[in-house]
């Protein structure tokens, strides 16, 4: 009892336990869409990979342009507000979709819009979101927070692939696509009924949060660099389950839509349990654990080409999310918890321009790679090259920073500690009149919310 307790303990905060629930009811629904939206493509474009790489890119791509200055304007304006008007954006569009496809003359150029204006929102809408998490829970509860945003993403994409593959077989594409539409306001609604009074803000917004300072901030931490740059290698090469899982069931085991649901909430099974297993993470984590975990998932991927049929893809799938989730929680967390929150919106932008902008180019170069050749070899190719990244992370990293989580910065009298190795101290300031935490067995110090919503390992 005293560890389901302390699992679910960021729930405790009312602000965020909203949050949470709006916020698995919209997602799953927006795994919901994924599927329609990929199984609409290959129908319309004959089982294409190429079609769906395109699509992908469409979507992804905006993140290379706006997501810097999505964290800007978190750092500087309020984030409910930001989020308010966003979910009601990305509903509009997704509603938009449905009725283009409702009439039966949608075609493929009609997707590539939604897609690129879907992105577009989406880059404003991931920093934001993720730097919020900060502001509901206050900092001793991240670590937390973090797992469990992680765990209701993963349950969503556990139960909104198979519930998505039932309705496309039994009803249509457009209602799904609708049902995903309404989902949004679950989020828009969550968010305006908060306590503003028991958030976690700053005193002063920056009126000046400039990219380049951000920029140069996270260029001069090393400690930064190195997993935000191996997010962005695996996320290049390995994180495109969005094109591989549709093909590997239609294509090589010739199933229906069904099936590749089972397949892609296979994937996020593996996620769930790793993100269960997070919360109990107490610190920043090593580098060590970050690279570990980056060569687990390659060699898993790689596996997964090999599965001999859908049975066993099932089984490597679930192997292979948890190890993608759980590097990604970890690359995550090393990123947060040495990052002052000065900085977090401009460096999380960051990360997710990183994290997310990889999927334009690893889209192309997955769909090419699977039509060329077939879609096992894009899973090969994504599986030896995580593992290369993995080796050259770990050959790189000095030995005496492997096993280390770092010195805590400076801190105001009374202040949470914070670690923020291998960079430079600066003081990290709790915000005047923040309403107090009882600190329970919690790790101190700022940590990053769980993957995007909108990252292509969909």
């Amino acid at each position: 009892m005293k560890t389901l307790k302390r699992t679910f303990r960021s729930l405790s905060v009312r602000n965020f336990r909203l949050f949470a629930f709006g916020q698995l009811l919209s997602v799953t629904c927006t795994w919901m869409m994924v599927i329609a939206q990929d199984w609409l493509v290959l129908d319309l474009s004959g089982n294409s990979a190429t079609a769906l790489g395109t699509v992908t890119a469409m979507q992804f791509a905006p993140v290379l342009l706006l997501t810097l200055y999505g964290g800007r304007l978190a750092d500087r304006y309020d984030k409910r507000t930001i989020l308010i008007v966003a979910n009601l954006a990305l509903g509009s569009l997704a509603l938009g979709l449905a009725l283009w496809v409702r009439t039966g003359e949608v075609q493929l150029w009609h997707i590539w819009l939604f897609a690129l204006a879907d992105g577009a929102v989406k880059s404003i809408e991931a920093p934001t979101r993720i730097s919020f998490v900060s502001e509901m829970v206050g900092a001793e509860l991240l670590p937390n927070a973090s797992a469990m945003s992680a765990a209701y993403f993963n349950a969503a994409r556990v139960v909104g692939p198979a519930v998505a593959g039932v309705l496309i077989a039994h009803l249509d594409v457009a209602t799904v696509i609708t049902i995903n539409a309404v989902s949004y306001l679950a989020t828009v609604l969550s968010v305006a009924a908060m306590r503003p009074g028991e958030l976690y803000r700053a005193a002063v917004r920056p009126r000046a949060a400039k990219v380049a300072d951000g920029l140069r901030y996270t260029v001069s931490r090393p400690d930064l660099m190195r997993p935000i740059i191996l997010t962005g290698v695996l996320g290049l090469v390995g994180f495109n389950f969005q094109l591989t899982l549709p093909l590997l069931a239609k294509a090589e085991f010739h199933t229906d839509s069904a099936s590749f649901g089972l397949l892609s909430s296979s994937l996020a099974v593996g996620s769930l349990v790793a993100a269960l297993v997070t919360t109990a993470r107490r610190g920043r984590p090593t580098a060590l654990v970050v690279t570990g975990s980056a060569l687990g998932f390659g060699v898993f991927e790689f596996l997964t080409g090999l599965a001999p049929g859908l049975p066993a893809a099932c089984v490597l799938l679930a192997g292979t999310g948890f190890a993608m989730m759980y590097f990604t929680q970890a690359s995550n967390h090393r990123v947060q918890l040495g990052s002052d929150p000065e900085y977090r919106g401009r460096v999380m932008a960051l990360y997710t321009v990183i994290f997310q902008g990889t999927t334009p180019l690893g889209a192309l170069l997955t769909g090419w790679t699977a039509g060329a050749w077939g879609v096992r070899w894009a899973l090969y190719a994504g599986g030896l090259i995580s593992v290369l990244g993995g080796l050259a992370a770990l050959t790189t990293c000095p030995r005496s920073a492997l096993t280390a989580t770092g010195q805590p910065v400076a801190q105001p009298a009374g202040a949470p500690a914070v670690p923020a190795a291998d960079g430079p101290d600066r003081p990290v300031v709790q915000p005047a009149g923040a309403p107090a935490v009882p600190a329970v067995d919690r790790p101190a110090g700022p940590v990053a919310v769980a993957v995007p919503e909108g990252r292509p390992v969909r």
